[in-house]
């Protein structure tokens, strides 16, 4: 059975960002709620501004400061704003894919030696269990020809390369490191080819 997503709800919603259509999709995959922000018209448009954020309880809803997850919601919520047209695809694959609890305990492996990688990879998961047929759905039934992606993982661009979408583009999502999160980016860049730290080279 070909898998489907059903663009089920459209609504406004008004943000320090400006205001964004906001659609919920139900789908055959996982049965998870995912949804996207969505600013202007996208449809049948050429090189659109695109972020797909997935999942971070801690750093979304919380503002932790062990990971840059938040302000890079934020961030990419503001460029949409700036560029008065994009999409923010919400996935609800929450630690890199291994769900809040494992993500949990990852963070007291981290704290007593280990990085976001090592503490995944010794709770038996992948140090990056995401996937993006989903977001490759959604932006297809949103009708975007191609878009600019924003994104610091090259790991994503390929993905969704292969899921058939045209990433014309890649626009960085990097924020400011502090001392909470320095070790964590530096990982991310060290062991999974993150684009971090580009400026300071």
């Amino acid at each position: 059975m070909k898998a489907n997503i059903n663009d089920l709800v459209q609504t406004p919603i008004p943000t320090r960002h400006g205001e964004f259509i906001l659609h919920y999709y139900t789908n055959s995959i996982d049965k998870k709620e995912h949804v996207a922000l969505v600013k202007g018209e996208v449809a049948n448009k050429e090189r659109v501004p695109v972020r797909i954020h997935s999942e971070c309880f801690t750093g979304d809803v919380l503002g932790s400061r062990r990971c840059d997850c938040g302000e890079q919601l934020d961030l990419a919520l503001h460029l949409i704003s700036q560029a008065e047209s994009g999409v923010l695809i919400y996935l609800r694959q929450e630690g890199r894919g291994i769900g809040l609890l494992k993500k949990l305990q990852a963070y007291n492996l981290q704290d007593q030696g280990m990085d976001t990688v090592d503490a995944n990879i010794h709770l038996g998961h992948l140090a990056d269990e995401r996937e993006y047929s989903i977001a490759a759905l959604i932006l297809e039934s949103l009708g975007i020809k191609s878009i600019q992606l924003m994104t610091n993982n090259p790991k994503k661009i390929d993905e969704l390369k292969k899921l058939g979408i045209n990433v014309s583009g890649r626009i960085p999502v990097e924020v400011q490191a502090h001392d909470d999160n320095l070790d964590y980016l530096k990982t991310k860049a060290n062991k999974m080819a993150h684009m971090l730290f580009e400026q300071e080279e």
